[in-house]
This record gives structure tokens, C-alpha cells and sequence, in this order.
């Protein structure tokens, strides 16, 4: 079984969270005779009010997954699955109109149950009615909300199985396609009632969901807890955090993250130590996720909206006087760009108060010195905006704190050292301990030597990853190019492997199938039924399998090269392999790449069209068969034959959803970039680019993503949508 959306289930599998990256809408077409009152689509918009995106952290802080949860009482009571949130751990719910909210207390748990309860501030909310699961029926139609890999609210259609027990829990199964995310989606009747909540896939078009009525009990009798409780992990009792936003403490670093409840997504964490009186100075290194957030220094905090910030933004420095909630009772004093300042790296930046007199330094250099009288007294901590994350070491405060530079003859003596070494030079013992001699400067000198040396590998790798990239996607779009009869599709395939995986080698590959062909020729000995031949020896006397279980999810059914060597893929892959050999044996066969799964059509000198299942063992089925596959009517035009184009760029999307589920922004980008290459005139992905390159602070790329939608009004994206996103980049340059 495979758990969906957290990371951990009651059966204890454990799959990768998802990064939210697009919103989506996938809707089944109807199984089922009798129509409803009321409309499907009336259903599923009514419901998706109610039904809510919930995103958790782990242990470490980092992002978890993303699931789904409903309302179920109009005063903010949400239900989803324990392991979409986790245990002790921070997380924040999406309602469906997009508004970002944070839980304020846990209302019930059932473990055994993999069941939670909890609620937000609200007020008339939207609603799912509790029906009773005991009355849900084999062959009833059924619809499930919820946030299938961390795309957003969508809607799927199914029908239920049977209902069965489970160690102790009563489970609902339900003949639908499900992907990861969807946990704690309401499984909802065609009268609008929520009858389970979705737990867990099953197989490739199973649900199992657990029964509503084993939440009631949460419900009639809930046991509250405040969030201050519940939230145990990385808190400190030496700091107070205001304004909302998540603050953890881990392994002697203070972590933000999240969006705080001031404009601008402020949140402010004051320490519980005092400043001394008269001058001081207060310090700390900070680092940004991302330079288009923004973190820093608080100081003469009067622990609600008034304080002094100075902190990175934008790659620059700013001072700012806090005087109130939103924009209009804030004074920047002074915005300063500095080449002392190291985007992406440790900064230590420092704020001396004398009076009137405000100084800030970053990395020991003064940035700003400003005059002002609007604050005078109040506490220190740090500050955070935006969305990025920001981490911070090395808080401190004292009448004077000492540099953080690394004294010129310390440098140098580290330099030489490292140029030594660097020309084969020998670590001697007293080299070891000449450095040593210079303490906690020879050490960060050290540091900051070998930060400048990965810098500059980093910029290098990406300069031949990229390099590579642009070889292997060139060559992939000459070979699409020729002519449908005589596209290489192993050769492309082999190439997305390429992209991926610079040490493949494609020849070796290429010559392998050969061989297998030949080996198949060998076999056929004459006989009529050659295809028959074909299936016996790449299922049975080779072993080739469709991977199951967790493992399906795995990128290496994706590339081919991998597929040849364990024998084991997911449909679309193992079709290839099954068509390119039997091509070469004179065998006249197709791929048809129906919905949720991927078949192969044989036409023998009969002229009768045969459909074979080459992920399950390459049985011979029906159309029926098949259509049960799909869990879909296929007309003729889902039975068309697929261009070697069409599996190539089918088989991006499979690796970039996977991407997705890893959290790998830069692979999704990277898939991305890939079908635009194939197909530029696709406006669903360029506006996937769009939302991927925001995530990874590429602004103006993005920009240029979204003014092409603009200037192509018919690409097939809501318009509105992208005049949106493309007017907030600009408010955000403007910000800067």
C-alpha cells in the first residue's frame, strides 16, 4: 500500500512530502447510471468550499508534505488524517479562497484511527455535512476533494469497492485515482455528504478512505489543547515570538519560517535578554533562503507593532522605524546596496545605538549611520518578512562586541597554507598547529576560504550542468524533428536518461536492444505466432515486471537505461521497450497512451487490432479491459495511436511529477524547460515555468514566462491569473 501526503501513515509507510508548486483541476467523467439532484458539478463546487490545503514541517523544520482536510463545523473545526500534520509539529492551512491561516488548537486524536481534529479562527464557514458510512454501498458514486501532489484543490470521481476491517479500523474502498496529497480528503456521496476521508492509495486506481463514522466520536466529545502545547519541538523559553510566524531552535541555529501576521508577512522574535543601558550593540549572522525575503535585527521593541529594524532585503540593507501595523506608520530611514554584503551566505550584521545616533555594519563595515528620535527604549530580537525562510546564529548583546573580521596577517597565513596544499604540498603537524595558534580567527578564516573555494565550484558545476543540459536537449529536439516514421523513439529515450544522468551512455544501450531482437528472431524459429515469441521472452525468460509498492513513484522508471538494466518500469517505459523490440522483429505495433495508464496496440497481417498490457506482464486484453485500466470511456480518440513526440513529453511529465513529490524544484524547472524545447507553444507548462521560477527566486525569468502568456491570449491559461502574478512581481521590484 502507498501512503499518501505526509510522511508517516498507521501502516507506516513513508513517502516524500510535496513541494506546492501549481494548481490543477482533474476531473473524472461520471461512472454511474441514475443522475443526482443535483449536478456533479454542483456537488463538487459546493464542497470545495468547505475543504481546505494543509501544508506540515518536520522535525528539522523543513517541508514536510502537503495534504488535505475539510471543515466541519462553521466556527473553523477542520478533520484530516494525524499524519498529514504529524505530531508535535507546526503546520498552516490554505482555505479554499486562498487565505493562509494557522491552527489554534488540537480538539482531538485518534492514533489507531489515523484521525485529527482541530480548529482556526472563524467564523461562518463553509461546511461538509457527516453522512452515514454504513449506508455507503458497492457500485455508489462517490467524489473526493482535496490537494493531490501539492497542486491544489481538484476534484476526482469514483465508486465504491466494498467496505472492510482493517486492524481495528473500519476502511471504505473506493475505485478512484489517487495521488500523494490527497490524504484527509473527504470522500463525499452525491448528496453532499462526507462519508470518509481518504487515508491511502492502494494499487494503481485504489482509494481506501476511513469511514466518517469513526470521526464522530472526536467530534461529540473533543478534548482541546492550545497550539502552545502541542507545539513542542525547537520552542525556547528564552525567546517570545510575536506576530505569528514559526520559530524553532535547532542545533544552536534560531530557524523562521512561515509568514507572520503583520503586513508584509512580518514576525518578530524578542529575546528575554536586556539590553545593557546607555550605548550598546546587538549582532547576529543571518543567512536568506532566498534574497527576495528579508530578515534581521529588532531592537527598542515595545513587544507589539513599534521597533527599529535593520536587515537584508532584496540584496540590500535597510533601516527601518515600526510604528504600527501596515505600511502607512512605517519610515525607512535609509536602503544601501554593499559589496560587503554576501547574497546567499552568513552575514553578521550589527546595530550600534548611541542615543539618537543609529549605526549598521555588515560583516564589520559601517552600511548605514541614521539619526532618529521616534524610538528610544525597548527590547532586542529579530525580526523576519516575506515568505523565504531565514535562519540566525550568534546572538548577541553588550555595550561593545568585537569584530567578526579575521585579522589581515591571520588571512594571509591561511591563504598561503591553502595555496601549499593546493600545489601538492604536504599537512604538516605544525602547520596544523601554527593555525591553531591564531584560535577562533584562524579558524574562520579557514571557514571563510573554504566558502569562497565552493562558491566558485558552485558557480562552475552549474556552469557544465547547464552546458550539458543545453547538448542533450539540442540533440533531443534534432531527433524529434524527423519525420513521425522515422523518429529514433529509444534513442530519445535514452536521452531524457541523459539529461538527467550525464554518464549514461546511449550506444551501449542501443546495441542491447539490437541484441535482444536478435535473441527474439532466434526464438520465433518460424513460428506463426511471433508475438507470443515476444511476450514469453522479455516476461518470462528475461523478467521484465511493472515496479510496484513505493517504488512506482521512483525516477528510475523513468529512464530507460535503468529499465533495461533491473527490468522493472512503470507502463509508459516498459511499453518502449516492448515496442522497440518488436519493431525490429518485423512485429507492427503502437503505443496508446490512455488516461492513467499506457497500453500497446498490435496489429497483426490479419488486420484485427490487439491490445496488449505491457506493465502487466503483457497480457492481451479488451477494450473493456482497458477501460477499466483507465478507470475512463476510451472513444477512438483515447485510442489513438501515440507520436514518438507525445510518449517523449508524456514521459517529462511522469519524471517532473516525481520532481514534484522529491521537493526538486530545480528537476521540475529542468523537465520544464525540456517540453518547451519540444513544444514552446504550450501554454499550461510555460505557465508551470511561471509559478516554478518564482519558487526559486528567478524573477525576471519568470516575468518574461508570464509576459509571453500575455501576449498569446490564447495559450489556454486564465488570463486573469496571469496578470495577477505578473503584476505582484512588479509590485515586488517596486518594493525593492
Amino acid at each position: 500500500m502507498r501512503g499518501i501526503g505526509g510522511v508517516k501513515n498507521f501502516w507506516g509507510s513513508r513517502p516524500v512530502g510535496t513541494s506546492i508548486l501549481i494548481t490543477l483541476l482533474a476531473a473524472w467523467p461520471m461512472i454511474g447510471a441514475d443522475a443526482p439532484e443535483r449536478s456533479v458539478e454542483q456537488i463538487a463546487e459546493a464542497s470545495r468550499k468547505a475543504v481546505v490545503m494543509i501544508s506540515s514541517s518536520g522535525r528539522g523544520g523543513e517541508k514536510r508534505g502537503a495534504g488535505s482536510g475539510f471543515i466541519v463545523r462553521p466556527d473553523g473545526w477542520i478533520v484530516t488524517n494525524l499524519h498529514v500534520v504529524g505530531e508535535w509539529r507546526p503546520f498552516v492551512v490554505t482555505l479554499a479562497d486562498g487565505t493562509v491561516v494557522k491552527p489554534t488548537a488540537i480538539l482531538g486524536v485518534d492514533r489507531d484511527k489515523d484521525l485529527i481534529l482541530f480548529q482556526i479562527d472563524g467564523k461562518d464557514l463553509p461546511t461538509l455535512e457527516l453522512g452515514d458510512s454504513e449506508a455507503v454501498r458497492p457500485g455508489q458514486v462517490v467524489l473526493a476533494v482535496g490537494n493531490p501532489l501539492g497542486f491544489g484543490l481538484s476534484v476526482t470521481r469514483g465508486v465504491i469497492a466494498e467496505q472492510r476491517d482493517m486492524e481495528g479500523t473500519r476502511l471504505i474502498q473506493v475505485a478512484m485515482p489517487i495521488e500523494p496529497g490527497s490524504s484527509g480528503s473527504p470522500l463525499i456521496d452525491l448528496e453532499g455528504k462526507a462519508v470518509g476521508v481518504i487515508a491511502m492509495k492502494s494499487g494503481v486506481s485504489t482509494a481506501l478512505a476511513l469511514s466518517i463514522n469513526q470521526l464522530k466520536p472526536l467530534i461529540e466529545k473533543p478534548h482541546p489543547q492550545p497550539m502552545s502545547r502541542w507545539l513542542t519541538v525547537g520552542t525556547s523559553r528564552l525567546w517570545r515570538p510575536i506576530m505569528g510566524g514559526n520559530w524553532r531552535q535547532k542545533t544552536g541555529r534560531i530557524v523562521a519560517s512561515g509568514i507572520g501576521d503583520g503586513f508584509g508577512g512580518r514576525m518578530v522574535y524578542l529575546s528575554e535578554t536586556l539590553p545593557p543601558e546607555g550605548a550598546f550593540e546587538v549582532g547576529v549572522e543571518v543567512r536568506l533562503q532566498d534574497e527576495s525575503g528579508a530578515a534581521g535585527l529588532a531592537f527598542h521593541s515595545d513587544g507589539n507593532n513599534r521597533h527599529y529594524g535593520f536587515y537584508p532585503t532584496g540584496g540590500n540593507l535597510r533601516m527601518t522605524r515600526f510604528e504600527g501595523p501596515d505600511v502607512f506608520s512605517w519610515t525607512i530611514l535609509e536602503t544601501v546596496s554593499s559589496d560587503y554584503y554576501r547574497p546567499g551566505e552568513w552575514n553578521a550584521i550589527k546595530v550600534r545605538v548611541a542615543g539618537h545616533k543609529l549605526t549598521g555594519f555588515v560583516n564589520d563595515e559601517i552600511v548605514i549611520e541614521a539619526e532618529d528620535s521616534g524610538l528610544t527604549s525597548g527590547k532586542i530580537g529579530l525580526v523576519k518578512f516575506r515568505t523565504p525562510e531565514a535562519q540566525f546564529r550568534k546572538f548577541r548583546v553588550a555595550q561593545s562586541l568585537p569584530p567578526v573580521k579575521v585579522p589581515e596577517e591571520t588571512a594571509l597565513e591561511v591563504i598561503r597554507v591553502a595555496a601549499e596544499l593546493a600545489n601538492g604540498g604536504k599537512l604538516r603537524p605544525e602547520t596544523v598547529e601554527t593555525l591553531a595558534s591564531f584560535g577562533e580567527n584562524g579558524l574562520r578564516a579557514l571557514r571563510d576560504h573554504v566558502a569562497s573555494l565552493k562558491r566558485q565550484a558552485v558557480r562552475e558545476e552549474d556552469l557544465v550542468n547547464q552546458v550539458h543540459e543545453h547538448m542533450v536537449r539540442r540533440e533531443l529536439v534534432k531527433v524529434l524533428s524527423a519525420p513521425e516514421e522515422e523518429v529514433d523513439l529509444l534513442r530519445s529515450a535514452l536521452l531524457l536518461s541523459r539529461l538527467d544522468n550525464p554518464d549514461v551512455e546511449v550506444e551501449p544501450y542501443l546495441q542491447l536492444i539490437e541484441r535482444m531482437a536478435r535473441e527474439v528472431r532466434e526464438n520465433m524459429d518460424g513460428s506463426t505466432k511471433k508475438m507470443n515469441v515476444l511476450v514469453s521472452y522479455l516476461f518470462e525468460d528475461l523478467g521484465f515486471r511493472g515496479s510496484q509498492g513505493t517504488e512506482y513513484y521512483d525516477r528510475s522508471n523513468s529512464y530507460i537505461n535503468e529499465v533495461l538494466d533491473d527490468r522493472e518500469g512503470i507502463p509508459i517505459t516498459l511499453s518502449v521497450v516492448f515496442m522497440e523490440v518488436a519493431r525490429r522483429v518485423g512485429l507492427k505495433v503502437v503505443g496508446l497512451g490512455i488516461p492513467q495508464h499506457f497500453i500497446v496496440e498490435y496489429s497483426p497481417r490479419s488486420g484485427d487490432r490487439q491490445l496488449i498490457d505491457v506493465y502487466n506482464g503483457g497480457k492481451f486484453i479488451t477494450r473493456e479491459q482497458a477501460q477499466k485500466l483507465s478507470q475512463t470511456p476510451l472513444d477512438d480518440e483515447a485510442l489513438r495511436p501515440s507520436s514518438g513526440r507525445e510518449i517523449i513529453l508524456r514521459m517529462l511529465r511522469n519524471l517532473g511529477g516525481v520532481a514534484a513529490l522529491e521537493q526538486d524544484a530545480q528537476g521540475v524547472l529542468r523537465y520544464l524547460d525540456t517540453t518547451l524545447a519540444l513544444r514552446g507553444d504550450s501554454g499550461h507548462d510555460r505557465f508551470m515555468r511561471a509559478r516554478v521560477r518564482i519558487e526559486l527566486g528567478l524573477l525576471e525569468e519568470a516575468a518574461s514566462d508570464l509576459d509571453w502568456l500575455i501576449e498569446h491570449p490564447d495559450s489556454g491559461v486564465d488570463r486573469a491569473t496571469v496578470e495577477y502574478l505578473r503584476e505582484l512581481l512588479r509590485s515586488h521590484r517596486r518594493g525593492q
